[in-house]
């Protein structure tokens, strides 16, 4: 029998955490119903790992009080993802169910519907080592919940995994909840903490609001304002090609129009405003402690004139082969001085592979390829800044150390005066800096020798959302110095930086203008119900595939007539419309389109 506890729900009341003298959380108190989804965001050191570590009970609190259900009753993702790299994916689940105390007969009932719903199936045997990261996700998830959890606890599951296998990802989880597991969630996406029932912000172990995403939009605190150049005296951050501000009072600075806030402005405005009520007479000294959030200083460009229509990149009908299989298959892409051109893409589109025909590191099967007029070469390799996912930067160097190499290898002749923000830190080592501080060094790193092109694969991936606005602040001060930037990212929030998007699909590309002409006339179809669970079960079951989108569902890819006759059909009260979609939407229905088109030609595509 379950206790009322349970019944209840499972949290964390008050708790504080230190690691020796370093303090990781505050009073931080958080609960999630059984059947419901919490989600954490916070920047680098926030303590959003510390909290779930202390939740799954992998970490004691130094005080306060944790209601969680029995150690074999939680599943549990960390960051890691934990996986047996060199075992199956059966033997990893065949791992835990052994760990779990589970019998042959429970494990083969449980973990086959588990490999189909994952995608698994078919790769069963094959080393977890080998998988896609999405695919090890997907494996990490399968693992947590085959013990079927009351509480399922997952850190940052979905960090760098393509928009397709998250969503993915999310019909997993949305299944458990409704199913009647409490699930909590640590993300950077803010999109993802959009899908919510509640939201806990964190800021240096602290909890700067916990709430319903659509309440914490409501009471963000002064006015929000959208602005051509940057507004002087305010709190600011990148939006685009504009800026965005924070006014604390009800002034609107001069050319400033006042905007609608969501999500990602509000988790912004969240940190500046607990920076400026420490700062105020009164303030806790505990709170005190807490630097306001300030912009690093943009790395300096030398201004250089824009040309219109002048490439810095070209491909013109473009393929690239591996043997019979085709991974890039005629592709047109350029990008032209001062624009920032967005490359998105799942896994297995093509991204990485055009970008290395671009480097010159591939030559193409046919086509033409051409950096700044003329064929790639060691020569137009030194016009170009790179920043891989992987980041490129040497671990065991110092910050310092790193860049002169960089100023080495392109014969920078002046020594580059580090940004103000990383001098501190300038000579440790960087595998011990927090991940937005590495990406701030990779960036500076790219940029020693004021390149002509930016190529930037996943250059804001795991970092929350002020820093990214920072580092987007200095993509941007590059396109408007008259440098091109190519921009590949997972991160379907992070399309309305960019002044064009060209979208990848089985080496193809399948879209490609601004956000509004990519989506044009899609729609979604939203269901509101009293318990949206039971319109969960009812529409998967029916093979439509919904995702939670806070207290409602969202369903692409079939008509409104479809989803109010499944309901209908179980008895399921709801009001069903049909919405605009989201570009995520848009993409992933593209996305999903080509791989049938794919399939019904019967051609080989990685």
């Amino acid at each position: 029998m379950r206790s009322r506890a349970a019944d209840a729900g499972f949290g964390v009341r008050d708790v504080s955490l230190r690691y020796g003298r370093r303090p990781a959380l505050d009073g931080v108190t958080l609960r999630v119903a059984r059947g419901a989804v919490a989600g954490v965001v916070g920047g680098d050191g926030a303590g959003k790992t510390s909290l779930l570590r202390v939740l799954a009970g992998t970490a004691s609190p130094s005080s306060g009080s944790v209601e969680r259900p029995p150690r074999g009753r939680i599943g549990y993702v960390s960051a890691g993802p934990g996986l047996y790299r060199d075992l199956s994916v059966t033997e990893n689940l065949s791992f835990v169910a052994t760990a779990f105390g589970l019998d042959r007969s429970t494990f083969v009932q449980r973990a086959e519907p588990l490999l189909a719903r994952t995608g698994l199936a078919e790769a069963r045997d094959r080393p977890a080592g080998l998988l896609s990261g999405g695919m090890r996700q997907k494996l990490a998830l399968a693992m947590a919940v085959l013990s079927e959890p009351e509480l399922l606890v997952l850190d940052e599951v979905t960090t760098g995994v393509d928009p397709v296998s998250r969503l993915e990802l999310w019909r997993l989880i949305a299944g458990i909840a409704a199913g009647g597991s409490a699930v909590v969630f640590a993300t950077t996406y803010i999109d993802e903490a959009d899908r919510a029932d509640q939201v806990l912000v964190l800021d240096q172990g602290r909890s700067l609001w916990w709430g319903a995403p659509e309440d914490l939009v409501a009471r963000t605190p002064g006015i929000v304002v959208s602005a051509a150049t940057q507004p002087v005296g305010l709190d600011v951050w990148r939006r685009g090609a504009g800026w965005r501000a924070w006014s604390p009072g009800a002034t609107v600075p001069a050319a400033a129009t006042a905007v609608v806030p969501d999500l990602k402005d509000a988790v912004i405005v969240a940190s500046f405003a607990a920076a400026a009520k420490a700062a105020a007479p009164g303030g806790s000294s505990a709170a005190a402690a807490r630097p306001a959030p300030e912009a690093p200083p943009v790395t300096p460009f030398a201004a250089r004139s824009v040309t219109a229509g002048h490439a810095h990149a070209e491909v013109i009908g473009v393929d690239r082969r591996f043997g019979d299989v085709v991974v890039v298959d005629d592709v047109d892409l350029r990008v032209e001085a001062g624009e920032v051109v967005g490359l998105l893409g799942a896994n297995g589109a093509g991204k990485t592979t055009l970008i290395r025909l671009l480097l010159g590191l591939l030559a193409p099967s046919s086509g033409v390829v051409r950096l700044f007029g003329d064929s790639p070469s060691m020569a137009t390799r030194r016009r170009i800044g790179y920043v891989p996912q992987g980041l490129g930067l040497y671990e065991d160097l110092s910050v310092r150390q790193n860049i002169a190499f960089v100023e080495g290898a392109f014969g920078v002749r002046r020594p580059t005066s580090l940004p103000a923000d990383l001098e501190p830190i300038a000579d440790g080592a960087v595998r011990d800096l927090p991940l937005g501080t590495r990406r701030r060094a990779a960036f500076a790193a790219a940029l020693v020798h004021e390149p002509e092109l930016l190529v930037l694969d996943e250059p804001t991936s795991g970092v929350d959302p002020l820093g990214s606005a920072w580092l987007w602040d200095t993509i941007r001060s590059a396109a408007e110095h008259g440098a091109g930037v190519l921009v590949t990212t997972h991160s379907m929030e992070e399309s309305d930086q960019c002044d064009r998007l060209v979208v990848m699909a089985e080496g193809r590309v399948v879209a490609a203008g601004t956000v509004e002409r990519i989506v044009g006339g899609a729609t979604a179809v939203e269901v509101t119900s009293e318990r949206w669970s039971d319109a969960f079960s009812a529409l998967d079951a029916a093979g439509i595939q919904a995702l939670i989108k806070g207290r409602r569902l969202r369903a692409i890819g079939v008509s409104q007539d479809a989803v109010e006759g499944v309901l209908g059909r179980d008895g399921i009260r709801a009001t069903v419309q049909t919405v605009p979609a989201t570009f995520e939407e848009a993409f992933v229905s593209l996305t999903l389109a080509a791989r049938e088109a794919r399939a019904a030609q019967g051609t080989e595509r990685r």
